[in-house]
């Protein structure tokens, strides 16, 4: 239900979609509700990680949520103002001035507005990509202290690999334990330069003939959504697999030394 929500918020709280263009969303909320569905009841997932050690997807589901209802309240003011509306782009317009200087990722998101944008619009993409960018660095902030809290993953519980991160191979390649620091501190620099390289390969596209229509609310509010949760994600991922990397290396001391103690090392 909360996905199918997430999906139907810019389409319920924006006005301007045609009969056909809601359809197709309907189609993709239903396809997605149930590919989580699956991905959550079956005994073994194949694409979803860490399903069964919280809080990394619930922190990355609020913060895509938080993304695309706050996007969708500042357009929808353009159309149906109200208090909660004029709140909402008041606050974005001040977090994207903040956000707005020399080469940062938000002037390069503005950067990608064609020519034939008008200055509202110019304002609208710095507002709704300052609001969204600054959201995706407190859910990363949140998701620190929480794993701080929390002691995440738990040393006391069980932490299931195979279930966990069902696309890594624990038995092809090298040592577990490099290869999970390596693709945790691959992902951890990925998703600290992709809102940077977003912008640069979007307008890549255009010059290559395919270029992405940001004249529509509902493309805007996705887009920019992308360009900021994606990173997010990505980052939280790198540091989750460094800290199960951690808690395999400290298992292995810890049954090393056991071993040690009862004499069962090998002289």
């Amino acid at each position: 239900m909360l996905v199918v929500i997430l999906i139907g918020l810019p389409a319920a709280l924006v006005p301007g979609r045609s009969s056909d263009g809601t359809q197709v969303i309907v189609l993709i909320a239903i396809f997605a509700a149930l590919f989580t569905l699956v991905e959550y009841s079956a005994s073994s997932p194949s694409l979803v990680e860490f399903r069964d050690a919280p809080p990394f997807n619930r922190v990355r589901f609020c913060a895509l949520f938080a993304t695309v209802l706050s996007l969708s309240i500042i357009f929808r003011g353009y159309v149906a103002p109200s208090t909660l509306t004029e709140f909402f782009q008041m606050s974005g317009a001040q977090i994207g001035r903040m956000i707005d200087f020399p080469y940062s990722p938000v002037r390069l998101m503005v950067s990608i507005m064609p020519p034939s944008a008008t200055p509202q619009y110019v304002e609208t993409m710095r507002d709704a990509a300052g609001f969204s960018y600054l959201l995706s660095l407190l859910s990363i902030i949140w998701f620190m202290i929480l794993l701080r809290l929390q002691q995440w993953p738990p040393r006391g519980g069980s932490f299931n690999v195979w279930i966990n991160l069902p696309t890594f191979d624990p038995t092809s390649g090298g040592d577990v334990v490099k290869r999970l620091r390596r693709d945790g501190w691959i992902n951890i620099i990925l998703g600290f330069l992709l809102p940077f390289l977003v912008p640069a390969m979007v307008k890549f596209s255009g010059y290559l003939g395919a270029p992405i229509r940001l004249d529509d609310p509902h493309t805007m509010i996705w887009t920019v959504t992308a360009w900021a949760f994606l990173p997010a994600g990505i980052l939280m991922r790198g540091i989750a697999l460094t800290r199960v990397a951690r808690m395999i290396h400290q298992q292995r001391q810890k049954a090393s030394k056991k071993a040690a103690a009862d004499r069962l090392l090998p002289a």
